[in-house]
């Protein structure tokens, strides 16, 4: 057993939430469009084709903003091929993840989903193989209120209000040598910035998130990030970090410092950003977009991003990145959720890379049911949870060695604080000792003049820590109350057990 002193504290607010933390990440990818979120001989599907059991758990999950269509696929694709009469669109290689796309589904389409699942709606343009007037062509036909020939357009394709999509991503992961159309900082950053402009000109209301790097382990992370910046400082209000963390080797115990590694991620992107803002002399300060984000089993045996082994030929919809998350992988999901939390300053915007089957929190079988994943729970659980301001919560507890990040924290929480009460999340990251935490929640009591009390608390941990929710067994894993949870006077007490995430609400 090992102990965990803290407080919660109003006065150590961070940031009030953006609400875009809680976003998603929708890609013509595998299997997550065609018989994920639409399937229309499934017995649940709805008049457009898609799967209703699938839209009402997205909605539980509770995801804000939904970036789309990519993702690497969008380096290839052309937005033109997604509009129009289905039967007359055409089917076109998909380099990315060398499949096929029949684009059955695209932005009219795709627009409606969400409006059923109630997200909004991130767009990502083309600036791999296409250039800046494809990209004002698509925001034009998404956003203006004029009689053009886009728009005309449009509304001969059954929308007459434009689309008014606020968000918008200057192309995907160009740092990356993967991605079609891949460019060196120098050239990206000029064509980023000329697009911006050009955006801007159509519709200045917009924000633009520019690619910062695919990892920060790419051999150009940091120079990319200055380099881009500098072209793009005015142009842009975002840049982006995408990072994925799985287990290697067999050592849980150095998984679960994946928080740390998050953190010093955004840090280090934080402070690149802020430097070129010195330089020129500026104080406006570059948010961050954290939009894409999982765990993912990237590296594992067969292949790395796009060299998995695949179906012959070109196939449609193939089985690709269907990972299966185990409880140890939900945990490290939560605490990187904490993470994002406690930058929420900076981090204005995050998309969980993916939703349906591609590495995702929800799974579907082709006529069959659809269920969660272990990382559903810690997901749908904090966007329902957190309130309106982020609070510091800063523990005192034991450590342990990781290889990488020295003596880590085995305790770590953050707590968010609304007219109604404060939610408390917390992960216990030893492998080994149970942690007997002991909050002290004096000054939130006194902020509300009366004693808190405890509405709601849920534990997720597993004895076995690699137990999953599989299709034999959708229901193996979940979230149970907190046993021995107690609040006395303003001190809160708990025992949270090894590779543990816990959150509490109260009121």
């Amino acid at each position: 057993m090992t102990s965990a002193h803290g407080s919660v504290d109003p006065r150590f607010a961070i940031s009030d939430v953006d609400r875009r933390l809680f976003g998603g990440f929708v890609e013509h990818l595998g299997r997550h469009i065609y018989d994920g979120i639409h399937e229309p001989g499934h017995p649940s599907a709805d008049a457009d084709g898609f799967r209703t059991d699938v839209i009402e758990l997205v909605k539980e999950l509770g995801v804000s903003t939904i970036r789309y269509p990519g993702g690497n696929f969008v380096s290839g694709y052309r937005w033109e091929d997604g509009i129009g009469p289905v039967d007359q669109r055409p089917r076109r290689l998909d380099l990315a993840w060398h499949s096929t796309e029949t684009n059955e589904v695209g932005l009219h389409e795709f627009s409606d989903w969400l409006d059923k699942v109630g997200s909004d709606l991130m767009l990502a343009v083309n600036l791999g193989t296409r250039d800046t007037q494809e990209a004002l062509d698509l925001l034009e036909y998404a956003n203006v209120d004029a009689e053009t020939e886009w728009t005309r357009q449009r509304r001969a394709n059954g929308r007459d209000e434009p689309f008014a999509v606020k968000m918008w991503c200057l192309g995907n992961e160009m740092d990356g040598p993967w991605q079609l159309g891949h460019r060196n900082a120098d050239d990206y950053g000029k064509l980023a910035s000329r697009t911006a402009k050009g955006m801007r000109m159509v519709d200045p209301g917009i924000e633009l998130v520019v690619c910062g790097s695919s990892g920060s382990g790419m051999p150009t992370f940091g120079s990319w990030e200055r380099t881009v910046l500098e072209h793009t400082f005015d142009d842009v209000d975002f840049i982006s970090c995408h990072s994925y963390y799985q287990e290697m080797g067999g050592n849980a115990q150095e998984f679960l410092a994946s928080g740390v590694d998050m953190a010093r991620f955004i840090e280090s992107v934080i402070s690149i950003a802020d430097a070129v803002a010195a330089t020129k002399k500026s104080d406006k300060r570059i948010m961050i977009s954290f939009d894409e984000w999982n765990v993912w089993y990237l590296h594992a045996e067969g292949g790395g991003q796009n060299d998995k082994p695949r179906e012959p030929g070109w196939p449609v919809a193939p089985r690709l990145l269907e990972d299966q998350y185990h409880a140890l992988d939900a945990v490290v999901f939560g605490d990187l959720m904490i993470t994002l939390l406690q930058h929420a300053d900076r981090v204005r915007s995050a998309s969980l890379a993916q939703l349906v089957n591609v590495i995702a929190p929800i799974m579907t079988e082709p006529g069959g049911i659809a269920w969660r994943q272990t990382t559903f729970f810690p997901f749908s659980i904090t966007s329902r949870l957190t309130g309106d301001r982020v609070v510091r919560v800063p523990v005192t507890a034991g450590t342990f060695t990781s290889e990488r990040f020295g003596e880590v924290a085995a305790v770590n929480a953050v707590a968010t604080v609304d007219d109604e009460g404060v939610s408390l999340f917390v992960v216990n990251r030893s492998t080994t000792d149970a942690a007997d935490l002991r909050l002290d929640l004096a000054a939130v009591a006194a902020q509300f003049g009366r004693q808190l009390q405890v509405t709601e608390s849920h534990l997720l941990h597993e004895d076995d820590m690699y137990a999953a929710n599989t299709l034999e067994e959708p229901e193996r894993v979940g979230v149970r109350p907190l046993d021995g949870l107690s609040l006395d006077g303003d001190a809160l007490a708990a025992s949270l057990p090894p590779v543990s995430w816990v959150a509490v609400r109260l009121a």
